[in-house]
């Protein structure tokens, strides 16, 4: 599924933050600076405007209505799976289940391939550098159904340990590799190739969590080879309360039902009921309709930008970023990644990171602070909370010099 809109040409990152009704805010009295995308972007008019049309024009229930509206409104829902299978490169739109996040694609995977694909006795390989969405169902998993889990470390430099990974996988008892494909944290970003080569041929699955890597690389999962991916609409610039599941269809196929109700059956008695056809047997009730609007809006205003140009923009806003905030007395920043994107975690001497983070908010500099959904990752560096500066498609090198410039005047305060 190739059938991408055109890519522009040029990266023009003033006509990108015009699109951002919001960026022209101020805080303060001071112009915002925003750089907590990682927890959530911003919406293009783009995405609004396609919502607020589907409320105004057409609004409707989907899948079931004869009248016309439903039929519409049902279509254009629908185009979201489409938009996301092109997005993905997946082999089919019927691989394409839309959750309401990442976190419900992850428990999706844990309840219905684990529970009702993997035997007891098997395990789960995750990661030291996971988000909690990607820890804690597959901690219920081993509870009720009795699998192993299986951590491996991350390296200092905050890169996934690959030798871990492998003896892990060694004795053949991995059934499935649950691993981000870019850390919330960090930013790293991990072999994604590697690990499904590794997972493979020790027979495992392997389930990546793209909820930072797709907003910010290309990703292919036919050329990746992943069984799994997940991603979430609000961190690619569309609305909460959408997500995306691509599974492999032969294995989507063995899975259960994740819910039961309405639109994921085919027939239903006071007996027995059957199942619709994937991937429908997956998405019970009534669907985020608007949201989906929403994410397929998004999709393609990404697409018309282009990956190689939000990629090329994103390197030099993280070089820049690394470069000012390393000389800055006092700041550390962790992790030390080679293959890294637009996400930065760093911590300042004698000062808290909420207190650096009120600090930056006074001077209109929005980050975040805390253990980031990655408590685990935050003791493994010995560490209760960092501050994250992340970065997107709007961001500018000025937003960066404002956030150095801020943070030596937060240093000085503590000193």
């Amino acid at each position: 599924m190739n059938d991408a809109p055109p890519v522009t040409a040029a990266f023009d990152v003033q006509a990108i933050r015009a699109q951002f009704p919001i960026l022209t805010e101020t805080v303060r009295g001071r112009p915002l600076v925003f750089l907590d995308s990682a927890a959530s972007a911003q919406k293009p008019r783009a995405v609004i405007e396609a919502m607020v049309h589907a409320m105004e024009r057409q609004y409707a229930n989907v899948h079931r209505g004869l009248h016309w509206m439903s039929e519409r409104t049902t279509e254009a829902y629908e185009a979201c799976r489409d938009a996301a299978a092109r997005f993905l490169n997946a082999g089919s739109r019927d691989e394409i289940v839309l959750t309401r996040n990442s976190t419900e694609g992850i428990n999706l995977v844990a309840h219905s391939y684990g529970r009702g694909v993997m035997r007891a006795g098997q395990a789960v390989l995750i990661s030291e550098m996971e988000h909690h969405s990607n820890i804690v169902p597959w901690q219920m998993l081993r509870d009720a159904h009795g699998v192993e889990l299986r951590v491996a470390r991350v390296t200092e430099a905050g890169e996934l340990d690959m030798d871990s990974v492998a003896a892990h996988l060694a004795d053949g008892k991995v059934g499935l590799v649950a691993i981000t494909h870019m850390s919330n944290v960090l930013g790293s970003y991990t072999p994604a190739e590697r690990i499904v080569r590794l997972a493979h041929e020790a027979g495992a699955r392997v389930l990546l969590d793209g909820s930072q890597a797709a907003v910010h690389r290309k990703v292919d999962v036919q050329a990746l080879d992943a069984d799994f991916y997940v991603f979430t609409g609000h961190k690619l610039y569309g609305p909460t309360g959408i997500g995306v599941l691509y599974g492999k269809a032969e294995l989507l196929d063995r899975m259960p039902p994740f819910l039961g109700g309405g639109d994921m059956i085919s027939t239903v008695s006071f007996e027995r009921s059957e199942w619709a056809r994937v991937p429908h047997k997956f998405e019970a009730g009534t669907p985020p309709i608007l949201e989906g609007i929403g994410l397929k809006a998004a999709i393609e205003w990404v697409e018309r930008i282009g990956f190689p140009a939000m990629e090329a923009h994103e390197r030099a806003l993280t070089d820049h970023a690394l470069a000012r905030l390393s000389a800055i007395e006092g700041v550390t920043v962790i992790g030390r990644a080679q293959d890294r994107g637009g996400v930065i975690s760093f911590t300042l001497d004698r000062a808290h990171a909420h207190d650096v983070a009120t600090l930056l908010d006074r001077q209109g500099i929005a980050v975040r602070a805390g253990h980031h959904c990655a408590e685990p990752l935050m003791r493994r560096f010995g560490l209760d909370s960092t501050a994250r500066a992340s970065f997107a498609a709007y961001t500018t090198r000025t937003e960066i010099d404002a956030l150095a410039e801020a943070l030596t005047r937060v240093r000085t305060f503590f000193a």
